[in-house]
């Protein structure tokens, strides 16, 4: 813990080694190096806790840290020996990137897994995404999948960093149930035959509506980039190619829009055969 005088603290604060390696985790390569990330706001403290997330460094502001519920986590997460820096108000609004600080920050270790070691377990299905490039179309898909009991996300391509900042606001906390795997085309097309899944991709030329199929579970949803959609390769690769069907003047929907509804039509039918095994006969 810093502990000097206000008139001080400000300058040794912004100067510390802990302080500019926050900073810095706003990059990308930064991020990649350390495999850390850092997240602002009780909500997203209190996930990364209730997850088992590892946090190296809470960071807090005694000035904004007001709300009670905040006050107490950090209470246990002291108790618990995890290191706690006290800043200023300059100090912390200058790491945060909302307007409305709640003085409470914390450095978080990624977490990867390797394709090869996840085996299915009863999830709703993986999301699969080729090359998406909006911070906030990717925290979007990460939010509906766990609203819906998504496994998570598998990466190919150059898409964007699951811990961009710009990625965890968007998904309000929701990324902490979430598991991430980057891999490749080939490697991805192995562990689906070794489980069978079933990979579906959407496309505006496909001919099959998309509420036409049955999604036998395991099954991956294949998303495309954002303009392009998904590359003639990857259309290849599926199982099934779907497209939603639309009736206005727009020929396309956004990204996340389109992952968002083939997420709750696979999960609506699961719900459907669930209800339907359990339910009484009248």
């Amino acid at each position: 813990m810093i502990t000097q005088t206000k008139r001080s603290t400000s300058l040794i604060e912004q100067s510390s080694p802990l302080i500019k390696r926050v900073q810095r985790l706003h990059l990308r390569e930064e991020r990649e190096r350390t495999g850390l990330f850092y997240i602002e706001g009780m909500r997203f403290v209190a996930q990364a806790l209730h997850h088992h997330a590892h946090i190296e460094h809470l960071i807090i502001c005694p000035e904004l840290l007001t709300h009670p519920y905040a006050q107490r986590l950090v209470h246990e997460q002291k108790k618990r020996g995890i290191p706690v820096l006290e800043v200023s108000r300059p100090v912390m609004e200058r790491l945060s990137q909302v307007v409305d600080s709640q003085g409470l920050g914390a450095v978080v270790r990624q977490r990867w897994l390797r394709l090869a070691n996840v085996k299915p377990r009863g999830e709703l299905c993986w999301v699969a995404v080729e090359t998406i490039r909006s911070p906030g179309n990717l925290g979007t898909i990460l939010r509906a999948s766990d609203a819906v009991g998504g496994a998570g996300l598998i990466l190919l391509g150059e898409t964007t960093d699951p811990y961009d900042p710009g990625t965890v606001r968007a998904t309000m906390g929701a990324m902490f149930p979430q598991r991430f795997v980057r891999s490749s085309k080939e490697e991805v097309m192995h562990w689906k035959r070794r489980h069978q899944y079933v990979l579906v991709g959407t496309s505006p030329t496909a001919t099959q509506d998309y509420q036409q199929i049955n999604y036998k579970a395991p099954v991956i949803l294949l998303i495309g980039e954002e303009r392009k959609g998904l590359s003639a390769e990857l259309q290849a690769m599926c199982d099934l190619m779907v497209s939603i069907p639309m009736v206005g003047e727009s020929d396309s929907l956004n990204v996340a829009m389109a992952t968002s509804v083939m997420l709750y039509e696979v999960f609506n039918q699961r719900r459907k055969q669930t209800e339907s095994v359990f339910r009484k006969p009248s």
